[in-house]
């Protein structure tokens, strides 16, 4: 594998964590802070999401397989293996449970009361989309710092 393949990676995962760290840390705090409605912020965030998550099972798939030649190890494909499933959890099971929970309220879900279940469930499908996030983040987070050790390594030893 050439020189420039696990820097095509490094830089792939650098501008999915910074999307991932953007979208959660700037993007949706601005969202519920400036939009009139929480409902706005929620459609807002809820199509950017989808787009991190689909470039994160599409990363994750392809690293999951060369990892493994990149790092000369199976640790870097364990991990992507587990961004990508992160990713895929988040967008694939809780994304269309989250979604089917708002079309059972039909209106705000603000507008229900705290202790109705179907509000209940949307905060414990939001958690779990939040935590999907970030158990992404981190396992994106850990193999980039692989291919940026394996890729410093490799350097030395060319050199």
């Amino acid at each position: 594998m050439g020189r420039s393949m696990p820097l095509l990676w490094i830089v792939l995962l650098s501008a999915w964590l910074g999307a991932a760290v953007l979208a959660s840390a700037v993007v949706a705090p601005a969202a519920f802070a400036v939009l009139p409605t929480r409902t706005l912020a929620g459609a807002l965030v809820g199509r950017v999401l989808p787009v991190l998550f689909w470039a994160g099972i599409a990363l994750g798939l392809l690293l999951a397989f060369i990892a493994r030649t990149i790092t000369a190890g199976y640790f870097g494909s364990a991990v992507s293996v587990a961004f990508m499933a992160a990713c895929g959890a988040a967008q694939l099971v809780i994304a269309p449970r989250i979604e089917a929970v708002r079309m059972s309220i039909g209106g705000p879900v603000d507008a229900l009361d705290p202790a109705d279940p179907r509000r209940q469930l949307f905060g414990k499908l939001h958690g779990l989309s939040v935590l999907c996030l970030g158990v992404a983040g981190i396992a994106a987070l850990v193999v980039l710092l692989v291919l940026i050790r394996s890729s410093a390594q490799s350097n030395s030893a060319t050199t």
